[in-house]
């Protein structure tokens, strides 16, 4: 059976290369953690009153976890749903030990070195690979590091970061088909590759040393548009860009909308947050850069400015009919456009509050 990672590789590689945390004492240490599951139960219920999703299945409780364990969980994530694609594209045939062992070598240590970089920037994530229905992540170094750095007030910066984690758990829970959907378009990645004609597998080893390439190197110009080269994987790129974004426009206006009745100074955290990023977030450099959308797709930014519109137009009850189906999703072009995803899924509409 072919390997195309290495992945004890790739955990050996991203342990050794993360960088250390902040300096905390054993007792402050238990006091964040602490801390961050009682936040997260709190945010649990704001989101739930604010957006009106209810997870539909039982979710594990948080994970409070350092930068190794972060790094550990995504790799074995990634190792359950890319060993099988790679398995179904090698046709389970050898390509030679040599080849082998060097290829999956090399990309091994490439993943981890990503993997550990990112390690250093992440502040939370809902990870679906992994496990169903996923399993949300607070990195408690990284938190207490951001917060140290704006000079933010510790409670209320860390309820902002679970608002809009414990928002992307609410999508993956409350939407039950959403995970399946999600994979499904991996699969649909693959497919169309095979239709094309062409060897996906050294694409994507191009395409991991393209991602580690432009995290160690700021100005490279490198995308993974390069190496997708057919029509069929370009309509499935569209799609998925159309789901993460708006997925982080959701989480993003979720906590913009609850933020100022709960979090006193989250107007000064989310001022100085956008400065952070703006300034050059070396996270949202490197997925923008790479995914070729850094012109005409900011996901944060363009993900909310859909919500809003779309919840000004028909409410929060209007909006939540978006989580109905996969043909409910939005378009990539409906995206700047939220009178065009309303008129396709509601129809023609008068005046609504907010509220719905």
């Amino acid at each position: 059976m072919a390997q195309f990672v290495d992945w004890d590789l790739a955990a050996a590689t991203a342990g050794a290369l993360g960088k250390s945390g902040p300096r905390v004492s054993y007792e402050e240490a238990t006091e964040v953690v602490a801390d961050l599951r009682r936040l997260t139960d709190e945010a649990a219920g704001h989101v739930a009153e604010y957006t009106g999703l209810r997870s539909l299945v039982a979710h594990p409780p948080v994970r409070i976890v350092d930068r190794r364990d972060w790094a550990a969980v995504n790799i074995a994530g990634l190792s359950e749903v890319i060993t099988p694609l790679v398995n179904r594209l090698s046709g389970d045939k050898q390509p030679g030990a040599l080849t082998d062992a060097v290829g999956s070598r090399l990309t091994g240590v490439q993943a981890g070195t990503v993997l550990a970089y990112l390690s250093g920037r992440v502040l939370g994530q809902y990870e679906v690979f992994s496990a169903d229905p996923g399993q949300l992540l607070l990195v408690a170094p990284n938190i207490v590091e951001v917060e140290r750095k704006l000079q933010a007030d510790p409670r209320d910066f860390r309820l902002w970061v679970c608002l809009h984690e414990v928002t992307h758990r609410t999508q993956f829970t409350a939407v039950p088909w959403m995970r399946g959907h999600f994979f499904g378009e991996v699969q649909a990645f693959v497919d169309a590759s095979q239709a094309g004609g062409d060897n996906l597998l050294d694409r994507v080893r191009r395409g991991v040393a393209t991602l580690s390439d432009t995290v160690r190197n700021p100005d490279s110009r490198a995308s993974v548009l390069d190496i997708v080269q057919t029509p069929g994987q370009r309509a499935v790129l569209d799609r998925l860009t159309a789901l993460m974004t708006l997925l982080e426009g959701h989480a993003e206006f979720v906590m913009d909308g609850v933020g100022p009745e709960v979090i006193p100074s989250v107007g000064q955290i989310r001022a100085k947050f956008n400065r952070r990023r703006e300034a050059g977030n070396p996270i949202e450099k490197a997925i923008r850069k790479l995914l070729g959308i850094d012109v005409k797709m900011r996901q944060y930014a363009e993900g909310r400015k859909f919500v809003h519109g779309v919840v000004d137009r028909v409410g929060m009850a209007g909006f939540n009919k978006i989580f109905s189906s996969p043909l409910t999703l939005p378009r990539l072009d409906e995206l700047g456009d939220p009178g065009a995803w309303v008129a396709r899924v509601h129809g023609p509409v008068g005046p609504v509050s907010a509220a719905g």
